[in-house]
């Protein structure tokens, strides 16, 4: 299973907690084995499905510190989501960002979010369904955590009337919850859930972006098709060139960042019958209908994020693709 940052980074603050405590990664490698993990524990892996769950019920027995999956996380920055992150930076408001989430989360992490219209308002449920209840637990207060982390620093703080249910009985640490969720907190409920009163689902972020966020959109779009695709080069270029907007890369550094030469590069997109030249074109038509339907920037700024020189060009280059001028396409899209 390919790593992504947010594991990476998750399982080196892990390793940083326990050093405080004065726990090696001996130690925990020790007393995981014992602890019937099947994988094994170093600074270059990452620990995936149930094995994960028997590294963090390890991690707070060795630390003794039940509040381990609370504090950590609040330890990761939205910067170790990558793509994902950026996009959520770039949300108009709430409930973007949730929609974002709900569509987008699976690509990056485990367990996976559901929603539900519930009382004026939205529950993002937190589906759990591997591990024992005690793992359970630690890894809800790791989520939850980390949610409200992520949300402080895009919401500027509290959320008004946002709740957060959990299924298991109080805990004897209940203290330190106030100080990490930003919401108020039950216990012993019927899943482990989010509130969100409707009113608030249109709070703004702070560092919304409406033109990054259609390129950091179209990232997350592509990593998610990219887990079903079976054009395998053809995604990976997709995604190189959408990341790279603005200033894109050409066939020989996109080659370069896929360790292959160009001719291979050439030859393996054949193979999926396509070529580089027909990628990129998709991929600024992709972009400019993303600018056009979502966006009010004129037409000369579009050209201008998709690398045109000249903005008769990227009018012509429009047409072609699809029939009518970027004017027009609007038009269509606002009818």
């Amino acid at each position: 299973m390919k790593t992504n940052r947010l594991q990476r980074d998750l399982f080196t603050q892990l390793l940083s907690e326990l050093e405080k405590a004065g726990i090696s990664p001996e130690q925990l490698r020790r007393q995981c084995r014992i602890n019937g993990m099947s994988a094994s524990v170093s600074s270059r892996s990452v620990i995936f499905g149930s094995d994960s769950l028997v590294l963090l019920e390890t991690a707070v027995e060795l630390a003794g510190d039940p509040s381990l999956a609370l504090r950590l996380g609040q330890r990761i920055g939205i910067n170790s989501y990558g793509a994902f992150g950026f996009a959520l930076m770039s949300c108009a408001n709430l409930r973007e960002s949730t929609e974002l989430l709900l569509r987008y989360g699976k690509v990056f992490f485990e367990p996976n979010w559901q929603s539900q219209e519930h009382d004026g308002g939205l529950l993002l449920r937190l589906n759990l369904t591997r591990g024992t209840p005690t793992q359970q637990q630690l890894v809800a207060e790791l989520c939850f955590s980390q949610l409200s982390f992520i949300g402080s620093s895009l919401y500027r703080g509290r959320i008004e009337g946002a709740q957060i249910h959990f299924t298991f009985p109080k805990p004897a640490h209940v203290n330190n919850y106030q100080s990490v969720l930003n919401a108020e907190v039950t216990f012993s409920a019927e899943c482990n859930q989010l509130f969100l009163p409707r009113q608030v689902l249109d709070t703004p972020v702070k560092t919304a972006n409406s033109s990054e966020h259609i390129v950091f959109h179209q990232q997350c779009e592509e990593m998610l098709h990219g887990l079903a695709s079976a054009q395998k080069t053809t995604a990976e270029v997709r995604q190189l060139l959408i990341q790279s907007a603005g200033d894109f890369h050409d066939i020989a550094q996109v080659a370069k960042d896929l360790n292959m030469s160009e001719r291979t590069l050439r030859r393996r997109l054949k193979s999926e019958s396509t070529s580089f030249r027909a990628t990129f074109e998709e991929v600024r038509d992709l972009l400019a209908k993303e600018y056009l339907a979502k966006t009010d920037l004129i037409v000369a700024e579009i050209a201008h994020l998709l690398d045109y020189a000249e903005t008769v060009n990227f009018r012509r280059a429009f047409v072609r693709w699809n029939g009518v001028t970027p004017i027009q396409y609007r038009q269509q899209q606002t009818a």
